[in-house]
């Protein structure tokens, strides 16, 4: 394969700036921005600090979050990190506010076979086959960054794009994923007072297709010579942004599809 990077940080500095942004994610702390000495400014810096996170974490990757990119300067695409996909009736979190948590309601692909890094393209009808499962699912979210206006986009891609990890819900089937263009969701919490709370959202996927960015991702990193596992989870873009609940019991309802609950543990 064609190189075609750009990266102007060392290996040293990739490996400096992971072990700080670790850090951070660990302790559930926000920092500021990295130092200069190793903060991307580029996507190829910020793609190499995320291989060396994900290296200095334990060497897997256990699925990928990605995006059709909206804006050709910015490239949505992070893997998300060993043991940090979860399933069942409780998951894990870091607390973004005191008893909160954010949360991204999606979709997530899970592939049932290899898809090795190659020269050829994937064809869609090879990449779906390789789809073995769709299931409704949340991106679980972490702020790693002190709030500052100097931020950019790279700063926040080396650090996989706020992502803390996927939580997988009910399996739905591939035609109703592959259909799911726009969804009626309603998140039903309790609140402060042990008293219901739902909110509706009229959710719509920013690609209008939960499922093409995972053509989108697969070519985009064959090009760069990443390989996909058998068991990788893919997420593809919230329906209904990022949304702040309690770290309690919640119900999640996508009108036609399913609903079900998920007790947020804190970490």
């Amino acid at each position: 394969m064609t190189d075609k990077t750009t990266q102007t940080l060392s290996n040293t500095a990739c490996l400096k700036a992971a072990q700080a942004l670790l850090a951070r994610r660990k302790n559930n702390h926000r920092g500021e921005m990295l130092a200069a000495d190793c903060r991307p400014t580029n996507l190829d810096d910020a793609l190499a600090i995320q291989m060396a996170t994900v290296k200095e974490n334990g060497n897997n990757i256990v699925g990928w979050k990605c995006l059709v990119p909206l804006n050709p300067e910015e490239m949505v695409v992070a893997p998300v990190l060993e043991d940090t996909v979860q399933q069942g009736e409780t998951c894990l979190v870091q607390a973004t506010e005191p008893g909160k948590t954010l949360i991204e309601p999606e979709i997530a692909f899970v592939l049932g076979q290899d898809l090795p890094a190659r020269e050829e393209a994937y064809s869609e009808q090879e990449i779906d086959t390789a789809i073995a499962s769709c299931h409704m699912a949340l991106e679980l979210l972490q702020r790693r960054y002190a709030p500052n206006d100097d931020l950019t986009f790279f700063d926040k891609l080396a650090d996989c794009l706020l992502n803390q990890g996927i939580f997988i819900g009910p399996e739905i089937t591939k035609q109703q994923a592959y259909q799911a263009a726009e969804i009626n969701i309603d998140i039903t919490t309790i609140d402060a007072d042990g008293q219901p709370d739902s909110k509706n959202y009229d959710g719509k996927h920013p690609n209008l297709s939960a499922h093409t960015p995972v053509y989108w991702l697969i070519n985009f990193m064959r090009e760069r010579g990443v390989s996909f596992k058998k068991g990788q989870a893919i997420i593809t873009g919230s329906y209904a942004g990022a949304i702040e609940v309690p770290i309690n019991t919640t119900e999640i309802e996508y009108k036609n599809l399913g609903k079900y609950q998920v007790t947020f543990s804190a970490l």
